[in-house]
C-alpha cells in the first residue's frame, strides 16, 4: 500500500509534527499555577505572556512561507522544528534571564522567548500548504489538507493528558525539556523521509506521480501547480477573495486560541477543577474537532463533486459552520453548570473546525504556484488572534469576569462569516492576468 500511496505516509509525519507543535504551545497554559507562583504573575501579565507567542507566530508564518516557495518546504520543515525545540526547552530559562538581564522583569524574559517560539513554529501550517500543493492531487486536495491540519485537535486534545501527565511526575521545566527533545527527534527522521517534490523520491511510483500531477479531474477556476508562474506576493491584496478567506480563518483561530490558552484557567477559576483533573477535562473541548476536522474536508471534496462550484464547496460550507459556531458560544453564558459549558465548548469548536482545512484549500484553489507566500500572508493575517485572543481576554477577565470572553469570541466568529460570503475560490482576480501573460509567452 506504501509503495503506491507514499504520499499518505508525508502526510502521516505532517500529522505527528502538527500534534507535537500543538502540544508545545499549548504547555505552558498548562504550567500556569508553577509559573505564577514562581514569578507572582496576576492574570493581565499571564494574558500578555500568553499572547507574546503570537507577535512571532505571524511573522513567521509570513517569511516561513516565502522561503518554503524560494526553498523549497524541506529546507524550512528542518529549519523550524529543530529551533522551536530550543525555544521550547530555553523557555525553562526565561523567567531567570528576564530577572537577570531585563530589570528584574521575569515578564520581559518571557516576551523575548515567547516571541522567538512563535516565530519559529509560525512557518508549520504555510510550509504544510506548500507541501500539499507538490505532493497531492486537486481532486483530493481537501481531504489531504484536512488529514494534514488534523494533527492540530490531536495535539490541543491530548495536550491536556501529556503535559498534565509529565508535570505529575516531574516539574515544569522538565516537561519543556522533554517536549523539546520530541521535536528534534521528528526533524532528524524527517530529513531521512522527504524530499521537496515527489519526482524527487524514489519511493513515489510513476503510477502515483501521474495521480498526483493528473489534470483530469480540474473544475472551472481551479489550476494545476506550474513551478514557472511568477505571482508577486503583493497580488494577494489586490484578491478580495484571498483577503476575505484570511479574515475568515482569523475568526476560526481566535476560538482556537482562546480554548488553547484559557481552558485551564478558566475552569480551575470558574468550577474550581484541580490540576490532575484537567487532564482528562481538558479535553472534552477538543473531542468533537478531531472528527469534524477530517469530516469537513470530505464534505468539500464532495460538494466540489456534486455541484462543481468552488463557491459552495468552500464559502457557504464554511458560512454555515461559523454561524453555528457562534450561537454556541453565545450560549455558553446563559448556562451554569460546567457540564453544559463544556458540551457547548465542545459543540461549538466542533462546529469551528468544520471548515478548518477549508481557509487554506481556498489558497490552493486560487493560486497553488503560490501557495507557501499566500497561505504564509493568510495565516498572518489571521493570526493576529493569536495576539489578540489571549491578550485581550485577559483585560476582558480583569474587567468584565469570563462570560465576557465567549461573548467576544461569538463576535470574532460573526465577523469571519460574513467576510466568508464574499471569498470565491478560483477567482484569479489581477493574478490571472499574470497567469495568462506568462502563458501566452510560453506559447
Amino acid at each position: 500500500m506504501l509503495r503506491n500511496n507514499y504520499r499518505y505516509f508525508i502526510i502521516f509525519m505532517i500529522i505527528v509534527i502538527t500534534i507535537i507543535n500543538y502540544i508545545d504551545r499549548g504547555a505552558l497554559s498548562y504550567a500556569q499555577a508553577e509559573i505564577i507562583d514562581e514569578f507572582d504573575l496576576n492574570p493581565a501579565s499571564w494574558g500578555a505572556i500568553l499572547g507574546y507567542f503570537g507577535y512571532g507566530y505571524i511573522f513567521g508564518a509570513l517569511f516561513g512561507g516565502a522561503l518554503a516557495d524560494k526553498k523549497g518546504p524541506k529546507f524550512m520543515w528542518i529549519i523550524a522544528g529543530t529551533t522551536w525545540s530550543i525555544f521550547e526547552i530555553g523557555t525553562i530559562f526565561a523567567g531567570h534571564i528576564g530577572t537577570a538581564l531585563f530589570g528584574g522583569s521575569a515578564l520581559a524574559g518571557f516576551a523575548v522567548f515567547r516571541v522567538l517560539f512563535g516565530f519559529a513554529e509560525g512557518p508549520t501550517l504555510s510550509v504544510m500548504n506548500r507541501t500539499m500543493a507538490n505532493w497531492v492531487s486537486p481532486k483530493e486536495k481537501g481531504f489531504a489538507v484536512a488529514l494534514g491540519l488534523v494533527g492540530t485537535p490531536i495535539g490541543a486534545l491530548i495536550t491536556a493528558p501529556v503535559v498534565v501527565g509529565l508535570l505529575t511526575y516531574t516539574n515544569w521545566k522538565a516537561t519543556f525539556v522533554v517536549l523539546g527533545l520530541l521535536g528534534i527527534i521528528w526533524v532528524v527522521i524527517w530529513n531521512k523521509v522527504f524530499t521537496n517534490l515527489p519526482e524527487e523520491h524514489p519511493r513515489v511510483t510513476k503510477a502515483e506521480l501521474e495521480g498526483i500531477r493528473s489534470a483530469d479531474q480540474l473544475i472551472q477556476g481551479e489550476t494545476k501547480l506550474d513551478e514557472q508562474m511568477h505571482i508577486p506576493w503583493y497580488h494577494f491584496f489586490k484578491n478580495p477573495t484571498l483577503v476575505m478567506n484570511a479574515i475568515g480563518y482569523f475568526a476560526f483561530l481566535y476560538v482556537n486560541i482562546l480554548l488553547l490558552t484559557w481552558t485551564p484557567k478558566y475552569l480551575q477559576d470558574e468550577f474550581n477543577y484541580s490540576l490532575s483533573s484537567l487532564s482528562y477535562i481538558g479535553m472534552i473541548p477538543w473531542v468533537g474537532a478531531i472528527i469534524t476536522g477530517l469530516l469537513g474536508g470530505k464534505i468539500s471534496d464532495l460538494l466540489r463533486v456534486k455541484t462543481g462550484n468552488l463557491r459552495i464547496a468552500r464559502s457557504w460550507f464554511t458560512v454555515v459552520s461559523l454561524f453555528c459556531t457562534a450561537v454556541c458560544f453565545m450560549l455558553i453564558p446563559t448556562v451554569e453548570s460546567a457540564a453544559a459549558v463544556l458540551a457547548l465548548m465542545c459543540l461549538g469548536n466542533a462546529f469551528n473546525y468544520l471548515p478548518n482545512s477549508i481557509y487554506w484549500i481556498v489558497v490552493l484553489d486560487t493560486e497553488p504556484t503560490k501557495a507557501g507566500t499566500f497561505g504564509g500572508v493568510t495565516h498572518f493575517i489571521a493570526n493576529l488572534a493569536t495576539i489578540i485572543a489571549p491578550t485581550l481576554t485577559g483585560s476582558l477577565v480583569a474587567i468584565h469576569g469570563y462570560n465576557a470572553m465567549f461573548i467576544a469570541a461569538s463576535i470574532a466568529v460573526t465577523i469571519g462569516m460574513i467576510a466568508m460570503v464574499f471569498v470565491k475560490p478560483g477567482k484569479q482576480g489581477p493574478s490571472a492576468k499574470v497567469n495568462n501573460e506568462v502563458a501566452d509567452s510560453k506559447a
